[in-house]
């Protein structure tokens, strides 16, 4: 035993180690193996053979993340295509069933996040036991008031750490005043803070104002969200003012390095003030100072804000970058990504070097990211007119992606998957669209999904596109896996739905359509409710189908009762009308047809030609000619023109008594003579 557990020691150790050192001399001391992997030799004697011995490289050791145990276990479990994202769990009762109700979910969320850390923060000394293993930091009361009373630089670095932007520059003022000299690299901090913040008290609540959108601002294009944020963000943005305490700071420093002129140029260019940053970075040459690589981003930006020809502009940019190579710095990621990004407003003129652009980045050794994609996206396909973006850029920039893996390197990152699906429904390739869509589902790519109502707005293009261009069986199964899984649709998305099954001669499929929509909270939205109507009453159906369109038609029927309940002029829609009646009447529901046609003289809704021959045709199957001579008195209460048609129906199809004649010959006399006063009146005001 003991024999063979040194054999197994010997050829432990004789594994770990290189073929050259086991090849050393016999003199050569051999440190012990048995705890550690560095290279050693062992003492063999002379002539053994060493033939056919392969090298062991042991693998270096694996540092884990703190949570890998917990994405390794994630990994093991498929998302669930019956259940509600995973944001929304919550009382079921709460569940939002809608786009709206979850936008209203995620903001009392929010909300009661933002009062717990208020009252923490207002109260910290009633928070101050720590029950978290491991130790969470933001849990954790944050002290938001300074701590040091008395005037000195440590007590202004104190308030710029805290972010207190007044309580600094008074600081700074009263250190001056009491001639105390304040260090450069805390003047510089100084200048960080309120170039960031632009002279102004950050907000605390701002990141968290409600902004309320309805169905259709997320349906429109992202041009016309932009433009809507840029009018809305413009109360919000601050603008650089002429003489705030940054520049009066900056020119009481009585030395200024290059740090000082780059905060302050980007401060400018942040808060809108190009001309004054240009300015600046000229002081700066002239001072013999270099600017650092972020500095000259915003000095491409603010090149292209400036009131000049695109080609003016154009040549600016390059300017900059050849400082940037006289410089000897070398561009980053958001150098090029400044670039594409600013070349999206040359609109034509911005095509060419933008791919010049891209083929440069990629030459020096810099990895595009997601947004730098999305930037040509956007540069190449003109939404407003699909015609025009006939390029086949998005299939290059498709076939480079596939099966690739992203991290966060761009805040625009999250705004690639909403433009390239927007341009495969602008293109009608559904193929293309597949393609982006597994990319997204690539590794963890699935977060660049962007916010609430960018990942709605990608799943209804998707969606939309599968509708218009995929098998119905495929469609459906897509239907069942992504909502409300993954998405809440639109009003607009289950029409398109509709309109595929139209298509496909699946009709059979509605009712089931329609109770989803009264679950998704598209109750009241007329537009779907009235193609719902139009598809189920357009043409006949065996009878078993009927029946269920006509139990659908009677819970469409029921939502706009509740809906003139709460009006005080009901109005409904005269298609809704005579969709509902025909509905009834294919199904045998002959007593509610008969009430539903009351409802046109009620509402003073006229009543189709066809839907009336069709009450005639039933009338006469149940050989009823009280039911006929009423349809007739509605037609020549409309003067409708098919009234004299139906007239001579009764008279042939039915057995009447002299009473009924002399009844219809009235209806008929009263028909004519309001059909030749208005053709006088129009020849009168012919």
């Amino acid at each position: 035993m003991a024999a063979s557990s040194l054999r197994w020691m010997t050829v432990r150790c004789r594994l770990c180690l290189p073929l050259t050192d086991r090849r050393a001399g016999p003199f050569r001391q051999a440190p012990s193996c048995r705890f550690s992997s560095e290279n050693a030799a062992l003492p063999k004697a002379e002539g053994a053979d060493v033939t056919g011995i392969e090298e062991v490289v042991i693998p270096k050791k694996k540092t884990w993340d703190k949570v890998a145990v917990l994405q390794a276990l994630a990994s093991t479990v498929n998302r669930d295509t019956t259940a509600a994202p995973y944001a929304f769990q919550d009382d079921p009762y709460l569940i939002p069933t809608s786009s709206v109700e979850s936008r209203s979910f995620l903001l009392a969320k929010k909300s009661g996040e933002n009062a717990a850390k208020f009252i923490v923060n207002l109260h910290p000394k009633y928070f101050q036991k720590d029950i978290a293993e491991p130790h969470i930091p933001c849990l954790m009361p944050e002290c938001f008031e300074p701590q040091i009373e008395d005037i000195s630089e440590a007590a202004l670095k104190e308030r710029i750490k805290l972010k207190k932007v007044k309580a600094s520059v008074d600081m700074f003022d009263q250190l001056l005043q009491a001639g105390t000299t304040v260090s450069l690299e805390t003047t510089n901090s100084l200048l960080d803070l309120l170039c960031y913040y632009g002279d102004q008290e950050p907000s605390a609540d701002y990141h968290f104002q409600p902004s309320e959108k309805s169905e259709e601002l997320e349906e429109a294009t992202e041009e016309n969200n932009e433009k809507s944020k840029k009018k809305s963000g413009h109360k919000l943005k601050v603008t650089w003012r002429a003489n705030n305490n940054a520049e009066r700071i900056f020119a009481l420093m009585p030395e200024k390095n290059a740090h000082s002129y780059c905060t302050m140029i980007r401060g400018m260019v942040k808060h809108r003030a190009p001309v004054q940053a240009l300015n600046l970075y000229t002081e700066l040459l002239n001072n013999r100072l270099h600017a650092d690589i972020h500095t000259f981003n915003s000095l491409i930006e603010a090149t292209a804000v400036m009131n000049e020809k695109f080609e003016e502009k154009w040549n600016n940019m390059l300017e900059l970058l050849k400082q940037i190579v006289a410089q000897k710095l070398k561009p980053n990621l958001q150098t090029f990504n400044t670039i594409l990004k600013c070349l999206r407003r040359f609109y034509a003129f911005g095509k060419l070097p933008a791919l010049q652009t891209l083929r440069e980045m990629k030459a020096i050794g810099i990895e595009p990211s997601l947004a730098t994609y999305h930037y040509i996206i956007q540069l190449f396909y003109n939404y407003d007119n699909p015609s025009k973006g006939s390029s086949l850029v998005i299939y290059d920039i498709m076939n480079e992606l596939t099966g690739k893996k992203f991290s966060p390197q761009d805040p625009d990152d999250d705004m690639f998957f909403q433009s390239a699906m927007r341009a495969c429904s602008s293109l009608r390739d559904l193929e293309l669209a597949y393609q982006v869509h597994g990319l997204l589902n690539t590794g963890d790519n699935r977060k660049f999904i962007g916010p609430d109502h960018r990942r709605n707005f990608y799943y209804s293009k998707f969606f939309s596109l599968l509708c218009l261009m995929e098998q119905i069986d495929v469609t459906l199964k897509w239907y069942k896996d992504l909502i409300p899984s993954v998405f809440l649709p639109h009003s607009q998305t289950l029409i398109d739905l509709l309109q595929a099954l139209d298509v496909a001669n699946r009709l059979e499929v509605i009712p089931q359509i329609w109770k989803d929509s009264r679950e998704y909270g598209h109750t009241f939205r007329n537009d779907l409710k009235e193609e719902i109507l139009m598809l189920m009453a357009r043409d006949r159906h065996p009878a078993e189908l009927q029946v269920a369109f006509a139990d659908c038609a009677a819970d469409i029927k029921s939502t706009y009762e509740s809906h003139d309940a709460r009006q005080t002029t009901p109005d409904w829609p005269v298609n809704a009308l005579n969709y509902i009646a025909v509905l009834f009447l294919r199904a045998g529901r002959t007593q509610e047809a008969w009430k539903m046609l009351g409802l046109f003289r009620k509402h003073n809704k006229i009543p189709r030609n066809e839907l009336l021959n069709e009450f005639m045709d039933n009338a006469k199957a149940s050989n009823n000619p009280a039911q006929a001579i009423e349809i007739v008195k509605l037609a020549s209460a409309f003067s409708l023109p098919v009234c004299e048609g139906l007239t001579q129906r009764v008279m042939a199809d039915f057995t009447i008594s002299q009473e009924q004649k002399e009844a219809l010959g009235g209806l008929t006399a009263l028909t004519s003579d309001s059909s030749s006063d208005s053709d006088s009146d129009i020849s009168e005001g012919k």
